[in-house]
């Protein structure tokens, strides 16, 4: 019943439904045809009066038949085609793309841009390779998602776009500038991947490709100076990008602490809350293009004379003027710090604004370039042991318990083990990471704009900022459990890489300096998600050592395969412009992993062509949350394990059960839920993962209300032993956090 409409006869729908339960033998089609006829199909305009029928098309159907969710979108399919049809004017659902293009550019959703670079003739070649028939890969829940939400519809709110176009716009968008020869190939390949659900985009790239509004990028970082200047600069430009729909990471760590002297003047500063809550007003009232309210995470050093104020600032109780619920918080910690609590030693907190003073440096720009010693660690111990500089001593294992506090209230502070980080950072040579995103699956280099002087000339002010290495997140994400069985990796991960690669050129960041350092390294985060859904397609026990072996064979193929697909486009396109010295270019990236040919990889060779040729991406892989957007491709989350073989998907317009995917006899017993699973398992993967990829994973531990402090503790010490470079929510089935993860970074 391809061309069924909402207007269509109750005999056709029947008919349509008896066809159906050959296939899901449980559904009652007296039951639903007795109920098509209570709501009047013929005369149905309301969109919430069809969605309770197909939740009564559910309720039918049993939880042990998880196939009903394709029933289910086949109906939502049927009325999206009708609403469009009717708004269109069309007789079938995919016709005349050029006429879309043409509508809604004329309403001001689509941006100009698309009909200036291509031709109604080339653009009618696309249309014939839309693929309609790729629509039925999707569950009810990622339909309705992905309808709800990034479908283009009218300023009125009426359908125009349907998925398949939705995947064509992005492969056209981010193929744009790519030469007229190979376009038209390049597109049909993006648009294999994005329609077969082997990969998802970013949420900024799904939702605003070929618009005339947003930005495509996930996440960005702000590194903020100690100067009023800066704090208000960096404000202004965190509001921007939160205005067009970006997560923020900001480092707070050069910021004065409370008491230091302001011009000479001691005791005088108010340290870093203030700012915090003018961060938290702004994340609050600047909103994501009136979807929801601005998302910025602020992270500080454990050394930080302010970290124990900082770690209060989400708490549920204490004096509400020092309290930021609206902002996530991560800490940043050094090998010595983590050295100490285990070995129950003191640790002393200083005012980095008095290190400077003093000392001559700043004590945050240095890490250990090995482990067990190293610069941070020479510079930290002269803090100490200078007579004129102030410090205040604390127990390391107060402070730590002090963090697992507020992590089993409110789910943080994020861990950003930064030692490890910049051991590990391939562009060491160009700069410092100090913290990570919202997420903390990115790690690039940072530093403060600044700005040098103004004046006046020819009557007008000029400003004249030296810009700062401003991160930005370009995100997407590997489908494990459809890729991985269907063989296509290579295949996926060189068109995959190509798109990250042409956001950079394609998209318009509203911020200059983040223009310039999106530039400069060209980063991009290849992302994966669908692990648990991967390992119970091929049964594999989570807590197993063919789990961890299986997770380190998957992504070395991921890794190898994006490097080399970097490595080509550099030879075609040039490398990055930051690549000389860099540790691509002397060879030392695969030094530090030892990364040894074997098998089907020869690093090796790859690491020729790497020092020869470069590559394009100064950064190149990040496995974010992307929570919605597996659910549009109609798998699990990330890397993370499922909370439970059936749930209900609750929104604040509707609740929909959800059962995991390819969930049978067989997959059954291989879902186990996060909170039942051995977290030190977990980071067993995640080490064997974090091998191969060159910045960080979005790892949440999952523990329950009565974990023991040594227990929670034990795992901390254990992510940072096995090398994470961070950890993101501490998941308690106490707390009452919000663990809703940025929407932006959903790859």
């Amino acid at each position: 019943m391809d061309t069924a409409t909402l207007s269509s006869p109750i005999s056709q729908w029947e008919a349509w439904l008896q066809d159906q339960a050959a296939r899901w033998p449980k559904l009652k089609v007296e039951n639903i045809i007795a109920k098509l006829e209570q709501l009047q199909i013929g005369q149905m305009e309301r969109k919430d009066q069809f969605h309770a029928l197909i939740l009564e098309c559910l309720a039918q159907m049993s939880e042990g038949e998880p196939d009903w969710t394709y029933l289910a979108s086949q109906l939502q399919l049927e009325w999206m085609y009708g609403q469009v049809m009717h708004n269109r004017q069309t007789e079938q659902p995919y016709r005349n793309l050029y006429g879309l293009l043409q509508t809604l550019t004329e309403k001001g959703i689509y941006s100009e841009q698309l009909l200036q670079h291509y031709t109604e003739k080339e653009i009618a070649a696309l249309e014939k390779e839309i693929v309609p028939e790729r629509d039925n890969l999707f569950t009810y829940i990622g339909l309705k998602t992905l309808s709800d939400r990034y479908l283009a519809k009218s300023k009125q709110n009426e359908w125009y776009e349907l998925p398949q176009e939705r995947f064509m716009i992005i492969a056209m968008t981010l193929m744009a500038g790519e030469t007229s020869e190979k376009r038209h190939d390049l597109i049909k390949e993006s648009y294999w991947a994005l329609s077969n659900l082997y990969m998802t985009v970013a949420t900024p790239t799904l939702a605003n490709a070929g618009k005339s509004y947003g930005q495509l990028s996930s996440c960005f970082i702000d590194t903020i100076d100690d100067s009023l200047q800066s704090i208000y600069d960096s404000n202004t430009d965190i509001a921007t990008l939160s205005k067009h729909g970006g997560g923020i990471g900001v480092y707070l760590g050069k910021i004065r602490s409370q008491g230091s002297d302001i011009k000479g003047f001691s005791g005088v500063s108010s340290g870093v809350l203030p700012w915090m809550k003018q961060l938290n007003n702004t994340a609050v009232s600047v909103d994501q293009l009136g979807q929801r309210q601005g998302a910025v995470a602020v992270y500080l050093d454990v050394w930080h004379q302010d970290i124990f104020s900082f770690l209060d600032s989400r708490l549920n109780n204490g004096d509400e003027r020092k309290r930021t619920h609206d902002l996530f918080t991560g800490v940043c910690l050094p090998d010595i710090f983590m050295e100490a609590v285990e070995n129950r030693e003191d640790w002393y907190l200083f005012d980095p604004h008095e290190v400077r003073t003093v000392m001559g440096y700043s004590l945050e720009d240095f890490y250990d370039e090995e482990k067990g010693h190293g610069s941070f660690r020479e510079k930290y111990q002269a803090c100490i042991n200078h007579p004129d500089l102030s410090k205040h001593r604390v127990e390391a294992i107060e402070l730590m318990k002090r963090i697992m506090i507020s992590q089993l209230e409110t789910g943080t502070p994020y861990m950003f083990y930064r030692d490890e980080v910049n051991r590990k950072n391939p562009n060491a040579h160009e700069g410092m990471v100090y913290c990570s995103n919202l997420c903390t699956e990115i790690t690039q280099n940072q530093s403060p704009t600044v700005q040098e002087e103004q004046y006046v000339e020819d009557g007008k002010m000029v400003i004249v900022r030296h810009p700062g290495d401003f991160v930005v997140c370009n995100l997407s994400s590997i489908n494990l459990g459809k890729a991985v069985p269907d063989h296509v990796l290579q295949r996926l991960t060189r068109i995959q890489v190509r798109m990250l690669d042409n956001v950079i050129d394609e998209n318009t960041i509203p911020v200059m300096q983040a223009e310039i350092t999106n530039k400069k390294y060209r980063g991009v985060g290849l992302g994966t998600f669908g692990w648990a859904h991967l390992l119970a397609k091929k049964q594999i026990k989570w807590e197993s050592d063919e789990a961890a072996e299986y997770a380190n064979e998957v992504y070395q193929a991921i890794a190898y395969y994006t490097i080399e697909a970097s490595e080509a486009l550099a030879k075609e396109k040039g490398a990055y412009p930051a690549f000389e010295g860099s540790d691509w270019q002397t060879g030392a990236y695969f030094e530090k992993r030892d990364l040894e040919s074997s098998g089907s990889w020869n690093w090796t060779d790859l690491r020729e062509k790497v020092a020869r040729n470069g590559v394009r991406n100064g950064y190149m892989m990040a496995v974010a949350p992307n929570s919605s957007t597996s659910l549009i491709a109609g798998s699990t989350a990330s890397i993370d394990p499922i909370f439970n073989k059936f749930y209900s998907e609750e929104k604040k317009d509707f609740k929909i059960p959800v059962t995991a995917p390819d969930l049978s006899p067989d997959t059954y017993w291989y879902y186990k839920s996060a909170y039942e699973i051995d977290q030190h398992e977990s980071i067993r993967q995640n080490a064997a993962r974090q091998t191969y990829i060159d910045q960080s994973v979005s790892f949440n531990f999952y523990v329950h209300n009565q974990i023991k402090a040594k227990e929670l503790l034990a795992l901390h010490l254990d992510a940072w032993k096995q090398g994470l470079k961070t950890t993101y929510y501490t998941r308690s089935t106490s707390s009452q956090a919000d663990y809703d993860d940025c929407e932006s970074c959903s790859s």
